[in-house]
C-alpha cells in the first residue's frame, strides 16, 4: 500500500551562476517541478518548493578571470538574471536563494564537519597538476591541451567538447595551464574522499529493490552505476572559491561543487524556515521529489543520498522525475556555441507570451527520451491549439453570454440526452488528471486539459445556440450556463500549467474562490453571477516572428563560431609533382536539382568545356538548387567517376568550410571561358 505523507519537499536543480537559464534548462526541470507543485497547492497539501543558484566552482572562475572581474561579480549579476527569469516565468518558488550566502555556508561546512567527525571521510595523496607561476593547482577546466582521441588542440582536462570524450587531465596531450600557458608540474596534494562504496550496498536496495516505481531512465543510469561499482569520490579540491574546508591542515581548500551545491536545497529551507526546516527534511512523514536533468541522476539518486546516509538523520528522496534532454532545432543546444533560447531574452521577445512557452515545452517535455523544440511547432502549437481550441471556445462562450444574456450566467434548464452526454465525457476529468500528475506525466496530462476544451468546441458547435436564440431561449440558456461551467474547469484545470491565463480566466469569471475538488463539477459558476467583458486569451503568431527568432539563432551561432575560430592544423606535405597530378578546371553550372531521397545532396549539370559533365555534390543544406544556375565553380574534372545515389558523379565541385560550417562554393573572381584550367 502506498504510503501518504503529510507534507512534501520539491527541490529543483540549482542552476549554474554563470550564464542565463535556456529551454533546455526548463523543459528538463523548472516547468514541470512548477506544475508539480502548483497542482499539489490547489489540493491544499503542505508543499514547499526550493530553488537557488549554483554560485561555485571552476567554470565561475574562469569567466571571471576572462572578463577580469571577480567570481562575486559574476555570480551577483546571473543570480539576479536567473531569479528575475523564473518570476517572469511564472516558476513559483517559495524560496530561490543562492550558495554564497552565508546561511549556506554555514550548513554546508557543518555538514561536511559531521561527517569528518564521524570518521566517514577517507583522506587520500595524489598527484595533480600545479602551476608554478600562478602558485596553485589546476582544476581539469584550468588544463588544456590535444585531445588522444580527435586531435582538437583545446580540449579540456575533464573532457574534450569537440568529440565529447570524457578525459582525465593527465590524458592530454601537451597540457598547458588555461591561466599562464605554462606546462604543468605534478604535485601531490591531499584530500578528503567520500567512500560511495561502503553505502553501494544499502543504495543498490534502496533504489533497485524499494524504487522500481521510477522512470526508466532514471532507474536504469542508476542500474548501470551500481553495477559498475562505486569508488570513493573526492570532496574537496584546491581552489580559492567556494566554501572552505572547515578542518585543520585545509588550506587553500574548499568543498567540491558537487558535495557543496545540493546541500543548498536545505540551506535555502533554511533560509525560509528557521524554525521549521526539518520537519521537511528529517520528519520520516515528509516526503522529498528532486526534479533535475538526466545529467544529475548520479548526484541526486547516488551520491547525495550517499551523503544523508553518512549524517544519519536525514530523510531520502521519495522520487527522483529525472527527464532527458531537449534539443532545438535538431541540434543539441550548447551554451559554448551560443545555440539556446535564453529566457530572458524570450521574455523580452515575446511580452506576454509566457504561457505559450510553458505550454509548447510541455507539451514536448522530454519525460523519457530527448525531445525537439523547433519555432515553427511552437506556431503551429500556439496558433492551432492554444489559439484555435482554448481561446476559440472560451471567447465564444463569453461573447455569447454577453450577447444573449448581458453577461449574467443564465440557469440551466432540463438537460437533454445529447447534454448528459457531453457532461459525461468530462465526468472523471479531475481522476484522470490526478492519476497523470500523481506519476509526473505531465505531457499526458496537459493533452487531458487541452481535451476538455476540445469538449467545449463540440458541445458548442453542434448544439448551435446562435440558431436557437430566435426560437428557444431557455435552450440557449442551458447550452450557455453547461459551457460557462466547463469554461470555468478549464480555468481550474490549466492553472499548473498555464497560471498567466488561468488567473486572467478566473478574473472574467468572478472566481475569487476556487479549489481544485470543483474540477469535474457543472454547478462552479452560480446562475445571476455577472461575468467580465471577453478577452482574448491568446493571439495569433505570424511567420515574421519566428523567422526572427530563427534568423537571431543562426546569427548567433555564427557569429559565436568565428568568434572562436581556429584553423584546423595543416595536413601533411604533399609533393609538387603529387599535386601537380590534380586537374582543377572552371565550369559553368547549366542546371542544379535536388537528389531525391538524398537531403544533402545537388545534382549538377556543368558545361566544361568538353562537352559537358554530370556532378554531384554534398551542398544543398546550404544553396538553393536555382541559385547556382548560371554560376561558375571550380571542379575536379580527373577523379575517377564514382556513384551517388545511382548518378554518375563525373568529379568533385570545390567549397570552403567555414567556421560555422557552412559550405562556401569557390569560383573565379571574373568570367573565365568554361574548360580553363586552375593552376
Amino acid at each position: 500500500m502506498e504510503k501518504k505523507f503529510r507534507r512534501t519537499m520539491v527541490t529543483a536543480a540549482l542552476p549554474y551562476a554563470n550564464g542565463p537559464v535556456h529551454i533546455g534548462h526548463l523543459a528538463g526541470v523548472y516547468v514541470p517541478a512548477d506544475i508539480y507543485v502548483r497542482y499539489l497547492r490547489l489540493k491544499g497539501e503542505d508543499v514547499v518548493f526550493v530553488g537557488g543558484s549554483d554560485e561555485h566552482g571552476v567554470p565561475i572562475t574562469i569567466k571571471a578571470k576572462k572578463e577580469g572581474v571577480t567570481p562575486q561579480d559574476i555570480v551577483d549579476r546571473y543570480h539576479k538574471i536567473i531569479k528575475e527569469s523564473f518570476e517572469g516565468l511564472g516558476i513559483s518558488f517559495d524560496v530561490y536563494s543562492r550558495t554564497t550566502s552565508k546561511i549556506h555556508a554555514k550548513t554546508a561546512s557543518d555538514f561536511f564537519k559531521k561527517l569528518y567527525d564521524k570518521g566517514e571521510f577517507v583522506e587520500k595523496t595524489t598527484m595533480q597538476y600545479y602551476d608554478e607561476e600562478a602558485h596553485q593547482f589546476l582544476a581539469d577546466r584550468y588544463i588544456v591541451g590535444t585531445c588522444p582521441h580527435c586531435g582538437n588542440t583545446r580540449a579540456y582536462g575533464d573532457q574534450c567538447e569537440a568529440c565529447g570524450t570524457s578525459l582525465n587531465a593527465t590524458d592530454l596531450i601537451d597540457p598547458k595551464s588555461a591561466i599562464t600557458g605554462n606546462v604543468p608540474v605534478l604535485r601531490e596534494t591531499k584530500h578528503w574522499y567520500l567512500p560511495l562504496d561502503k553505502w553501494e550496498p544499502r543504495l543498490r536496495q534502496w533504489i533497485l529493490e524499494e524504487h522500481k516505481e521510477w522512470r526508466p531512465n532514471v532507474y536504469g543510469q542508476c542500474k548501470s552505476w551500481l553495477d559498475l561499482g562505486l569508488q570513493p569520490r573526492a570532496v574537496s579540491r584546491d581552489l580559492d572559491w567556494g566554501v572552505p574546508v572547515p578542518v585543520e591542515g585545509a588550506e587553500g581548500k574548499v568543498l567540491y561543487v558537487w558535495f557543496d551545491a545540493p546541500i543548498g536545497y536545505i540551506s535555502n529551507t533554511k533560509e525560509l524556515l528557521p524554525d521549521d526546516w526539518e520537519k521537511y527534511w528529517k520528519d520520516k512523514d515528509s516526503r522529498i521529489v528532486h526534479f533535475i536533468g538526466k545529467d544529475n541522476i548520479v548526484f541526486h539518486c547516488i551520491i547525495f543520498p550517499a551523503m544523508l546516509m553518512a549524517e544519519g538523520s536525514y530523510q531520502l528522496p521519495d522520487n527522483v522525475p529525472a527527464n532527458e534532454f531537449l534539443n532545438l532545432e535538431g541540434d543539441k543546444i550548447s551554451t559554448s556555441r551560443n545555440w539556446a533560447v535564453w529566457l530572458n531574452e524570450y521574455l523580452e521577445d515575446l511580452p506576454g507570451k509566457q504561457d505559450v512557452l510553458r505550454y509548447v515545452l510541455t507539451a514536448n517535455a522530454p519525460e523519457t527520451r530527448d525531445n525537439d523544440f523547433t519555432w515553427k511547432d511552437f506556431q503551429a502549437r500556439n496558433n492551432n491549439e492554444l489559439v484555435a481550441i482554448l481561446g476559440n471556445f472560451v471567447n465564444r462562450t463569453l461573447v455569447l453570454t454577453h450577447k444573449y444574456f448581458d453577461g449574467i450566467v443564465p440557469a440551466c434548464g432540463e438537460l437533454t440526452d445529447y447534454d448528459r452526454a457531453s457532461l459525461n465525457e468530462f465526468a472523471d476529468v479531475k481522476a484522470t488528471l490526478e492519476k497523470y500528475l500523481d506519476t509526473f506525466r505531465f505531457r499526458d496530462a496537459q493533452k487531458e486539459a487541452m481535451n476538455l476544451a476540445r469538449i467545449g468546441n463540440k458541445y458548442l458547435a453542434d448544439t448551435e445556440p446562435w440558431k436557437l436564440a430566435k426560437t428557444d431561449m431557455a435552450r440557449v440558456a442551458t447550452i450557455l450556463n453547461l459551457s460557462l461551467q466547463i469554461t470555468a474547469n478549464l480555468a481550474i484545470a490549466f492553472e499548473p500549467f498555464l497560471p498567466f491565463m488561468s488567473k486572467k480566466l478566473r478574473t472574467i469569471l468572478g472566481m475569487h474562490e476556487f479549489s481544485w475538488n470543483a474540477l469535474g463539477s457543472v454547478d462552479i459558476l452560480s446562475a445571476g453571477a455577472t461575468i467580465g467583458q471577453p478577452e482574448l486569451l491568446f493571439e495569433k503568431i505570424g511567420d515574421e516572428v519566428v523567422e526572427a527568432q530563427v534568423k537571431k539563432l543562426v546569427d548567433m551561432k555564427r557569429a559565436n563560431a568565428l568568434a572562436n575560430f581556429e584553423p584546423k592544423p595543416v595536413a601533411a606535405p604533399v609533393a609538387f609533382d603529387e599535386f601537380m597530378k590534380m586537374d582543377i578546371r572552371v565550369g559553368t553550372v547549366l542546371e542544379c536539382e535536388k537528389v531525391k531521397k538524398a537531403d544533402k545532396l545537388l545534382k549538377f549539370r556543368i558545361d566544361d568545356g568538353m562537352g559537358g559533365r554530370t556532378i554531384v555534390s554534398g551542398i544543398a543544406k546550404f544553396y538553393n538548387p536555382e541559385d547556382l544556375v548560371g554560376k561558375q565553380v571550380c571542379f575536379v574534372a580527373n577523379f575517377e567517376p564514382r556513384k551517388l545515389k545511382g548518378i554518375e558523379s563525373q568529379g568533385m565541385i570545390l567549397s570552403a568550410e567555414n567556421a560555422d560550417g557552412s559550405l562556401v562554393v569557390i569560383g573565379p573572381q571574373g568570367p573565365v571561358v568554361p574548360g580553363c584550367q586552375v593552376g
